[in-house]
C-alpha cells in the first residue's frame, strides 16, 4: 500500500507567490508532457520528469516536486507553454517551484558555486569582475558615452568562456564594419540574470537587476544590443517592472536591418552546406526567426539547410534553465539530437545564433565523436568570416 503524500498549503501558496501565478489554471491535459523534449530521450531522467505531474503536485501542494531529477531538469525551452490549451505560464511555474525550495538553502549542489559567483562576482562563471572586459583585448571597443546610440550588453558567457569570446569579437568588427555607434561599460556591468531567476534564486536576481538597472540609467542608456537570447529576453520583458524601459535588440535583428539598409555587406562563400539551429530564447520566446536565415543567407549565398525539428517546432540544445550547468550522460542530451539531424542532412555546418546553444552543440558534436563531419559555428563568426 502506498503511503499518502504530505499535503502542504502553505507551500502551494508560496510557489504561487514566487511567480507561480497561473498553477492552479492547469486542467491536467497533458499536452505539455507529449511536447517535452524529455520524450525523444532515454534514460533516468526522461523516466521520471513528467511537466504536467509536476504541475499537479504544485497544484495540490503536495510533496515531491521538490526531487532534484525532476525539479531541476526542465530547461525552460517553451514547447509546452507556446501550446498549453489554458495558456498556463509553466515556466514561471517552474520557477516558483525552484524558488521554494533554493529560497529556502536547498539549491542542488551543483548549482551552489554558480549562484555563488554570481552573488560575489557578478557573473555565474567564477571569473573576477575585473576580467568581464579581458575579451577586449587589442580590439579597441569603444566605450559607452553620453553620444553613443546603442549600449553593447556581451553576455557573460561570452566575455568569460575561451570559446564564446569569439562571438563578442566578431560583433564588434561586424558592427564597426556598418559604422554603427555602440559602446560598452565594462566591469561595473552585471550578469541580467536570467538563468540566476530561472533555477530559482529570485533575491539573487533582484540585487543583479537592480545593479543593472541603476548603472544602465545612470549612464543614459537608451538602446541595448544583446549577444544572447536571454539577456534580450530578460531585458525585454523582466526588467521594465524595475525601471528598465530601454529599446532591446538581438544583434541578428539590427544586422538583418542593416544589411537591408545597405550598410552591411558581405562577400558570400557557398563553399560548405549550412544548417541553422533556432535558439530557444530567440525563436519560440522572442519571434526571431528570418533575420539569421536572411543573414545566413546573405554571407552564403544561399539559403541555409532546415532541421527537422525547426522554427516554432525547434529542438531545445539542453542549456536553458540551468541545464547548462547540468551533466546529462552521452545518449540522453538534447544536442545530440541535433548532431545526428545536421548530419542526416548532408550539413557541413551548423550555426546558431545563441552562447548558450553554441557550448550545448560543440559538447554533443564531441560526444558523439563528429567534428570531422560536422562545424559548429556562432552565425556572428560566419557574417564576419565573410565581411567584403
Amino acid at each position: 500500500m502506498m503511503e499518502p503524500k504530505q499535503v502542504s498549503l502553505e507551500m502551494r501558496d508560496y510557489v504561487i507567490s514566487m511567480g507561480a501565478e497561473t498553477l492552479n489554471w492547469c486542467m491536467q491535459c497533458g499536452l505539455c508532457t507529449n511536447l517535452c523534449p524529455w520524450r525523444l530521450v532515454p534514460g533516468e531522467r526522461s523516466e521520471h520528469f513528467n511537466i504536467r505531474h509536476m504541475q499537479r503536485l504544485g497544484q495540490m501542494g503536495l510533496e515531491g516536486f521538490e526531487a532534484e531529477e525532476i525539479l531541476f531538469s526542465c530547461t525552460t525551452c517553451g514547447m509546452c507553454q507556446a501550446n498549453c490549451p489554458r495558456g498556463v505560464e509553466i515556466i514561471n511555474n517552474v520557477r516558483g517551484m525552484r524558488a521554494s525550495i533554493v529560497g529556502a538553502g536547498m539549491a542542488p549542489a551543483a548549482l551552489r558555486p554558480i549562484l555563488g559567483s554570481a552573488h560575489a562576482n557578478g557573473n555565474p562563471w567564477s571569473g573576477p569582475r575585473e576580467q568581464r572586459t579581458a575579451w577586449q583585448e587589442g580590439l579597441d571597443v569603444p566605450q559607452f558615452g553620453p553620444d553613443t546610440e546603442y549600449f553593447l550588453f556581451v553576455c557573460c558567457h561570452s566575455c568569460y568562456d575561451p570559446r564564446s569570446t569569439k562571438v563578442a569579437k566578431s560583433l564588434v568588427k561586424l558592427l564597426k564594419a556598418a559604422g554603427v555607434s555602440f559602446g560598452v561599460i565594462g566591469a561595473e556591468e552585471s550578469c541580467c540574470g536570467e538563468s540566476v531567476r530561472k533555477v530559482g534564486d529570485e533575491e539573487l536576481f533582484q540585487k543583479l537587476a537592480a545593479a543593472n538597472v541603476e548603472l544602465f540609467n545612470r549612464k543614459g542608456v537608451k538602446k541595448i544590443i544583446t549577444t544572447s537570447p536571454h539577456c534580450l529576453w530578460t531585458f525585454s520583458n523582466e526588467y521594465k517592472e524595475l525601471g528598465g524601459e530601454w529599446e532591446v535588440i538581438h544583434y541578428t535583428r539590427l544586422l538583418s536591418d542593416l544589411v537591408r539598409d545597405g550598410k552591411l555587406a558581405f562577400q558570400p562563400d557557398a563553399g560548405k552546406k549550412i544548417a541553422y539551429h533556432d535558439p530557444c530564447y530567440l525563436g519560440r520566446h522572442s519571434d526571431c526567426y528570418e533575420a539569421p536565415r536572411d543573414l545566413l543567407a546573405a554571407a552564403s549565398g544561399e539559403a541555409p539547410r532546415e532541421l527537422s525539428r525547426s522554427q516554432q517546432l525547434s529542438l531545445c540544445c539542453g542549456g536553458g534553465g540551468g541545464g547548462i550547468w547540468s551533466e546529462v550522460p552521452k545518449g540522453e542530451r538534447f544536442g545530440e539530437l541535433r548532431i545526428e539531424d545536421a548530419v542526416a542532412g548532408a550539413a557541413q555546418v551548423l550555426a546558431t545564433a545563441c552562447p548558450y546553444c553554441l557550448n550545448m552543440l560543440i559538447d554533443a558534436c564531441k560526444s558523439l565523436e563528429r567534428q570531422d563531419q560536422l562545424e559548429i559555428l556562432e552565425l556572428s563568426e560566419i557574417l564576419a568570416a565573410a565581411l567584403k
